[in-house]
């Protein structure tokens, strides 16, 4: 009984160029088929099935070795490229999948970039997924948290306490001790620690947001705690601008540790002795979030703060 004749293509197909390519490279029939991994009768009834398919002979079979016919260089040559397109974009498609490619959108407060947190998780982020796009924009926290859960932002850095939107969760990664600053000239500037209740006459400048939101919070937390009301005589943008403030004479200002790191003529900064108020980093996202890139992101810092919680 006769073996069963391999089935004619009907239409052409990818692997009918694989084929071509690997005879063609390897210039030997059983070659290529070891390299394919099928049998020698089935690479030659494929590349028939190629020339019927195309309708020009590939093979000059006058020759004992595989040599190619005019029209099967161009075919060899264009098969090549086609089939690099063809790999480079299945490959970029599993990236997408596994998350390892995309884009995110990332705010922050500028009292972030102080910590080292935000360069820290974002450079080791970028180890492990470098072909992510990372979108970095500084943004007051009450906005960043409204855009997280309108879908206009992925990711955003914030220092609470400050109220959560519904569908967006909050993670701290940091909890600094605070520091206040004072004027050069403060009789107690000299000194490199000092209790809060001994500023309870001093005069204090807070970031210009609500009583109950960030370090204006953790300011009068901190001064309640040491036993007095704080008299508020200022308020400032950002920190850069309230340590000038404080250089001018204008108040002392409270604030976390890291922000010690603003050395602005005129400005001190000390300890704060007997003090259980810090000043905390937290990350906020969506609770329910479609892009694989952002989830991927999301795991890597819950990881982070997980080892950071280890360690100290």
């Amino acid at each position: 009984m006769a073996a069963p004749k391999t089935p004619r293509a009907t239409q052409f197909e990818l692997r009918h160029l694989r084929y071509f390519i690997a005879l063609v490279e390897e210039r030997n029939f059983e070659r290529a088929a070891a390299r394919l991994g099928i049998a020698q009768p089935g690479l030659s009834q494929q590349i028939r099935n190629l020339e019927t398919l195309v309708g020009l002979p590939l093979l000059d079979r006058s020759k004992r070795s595989v040599h190619l016919t005019p029209p099967g260089q161009i075919l060899f040559d264009e098969a090549r490229k086609i089939v690099a397109q063809t790999d480079a974009a299945l490959s970029q498609l599993r990236r997408v999948g596994r998350g390892q490619t995309g884009k995110i959108s990332i705010g922050y407060v500028a009292s972030v970039a102080y910590s080292g947190v935000l360069t820290q998780s974002l450079s080791s982020f970028r180890q492990t997924y470098p072909d992510i796009e990372l979108q970095l924009v500084e943004m007051e926290m009450r906005m960043q948290l409204n855009k997280i859960a309108e879908g206009e932002l992925d990711f955003g850095y914030i220092r609470p306490p400050v109220s959560v939107p519904a569908g967006v969760a909050t993670m701290t990664v940091l909890r600094e001790p605070l520091v206040v600053a004072l004027p050069a000239n403060h009789p107690l500037a000299s000194v490199e620690e000092v209790h809060l209740a001994a500023l309870s006459a001093e005069s204090f400048i807070t970031p210009r947001q609500p009583a109950d939101v960030g370090w204006h919070s953790n300011t009068l937390e901190a001064c309640r705690a040491a036993g007095f009301e704080p008299a508020i005589s200022a308020t400032g943008r950002d920190f850069t601008t309230i340590a000038s403030m404080v250089a001018v004479g204008l108040g002392a200002a409270v604030g976390p540790q890291s922000l010690s790191c603003l050395r602005l003529p005129g400005v001190r900064y000390l300890r704060l002795l007997n003090n259980r108020v810090t000043s905390d980093l937290a990350v906020a996202y969506r609770k329910t979030e479609g892009s694989v890139a952002v989830r991927a992101f999301i795991a890597h810092q819950r990881a982070k703060y997980a080892q950071a919680t280890l360690e100290g």
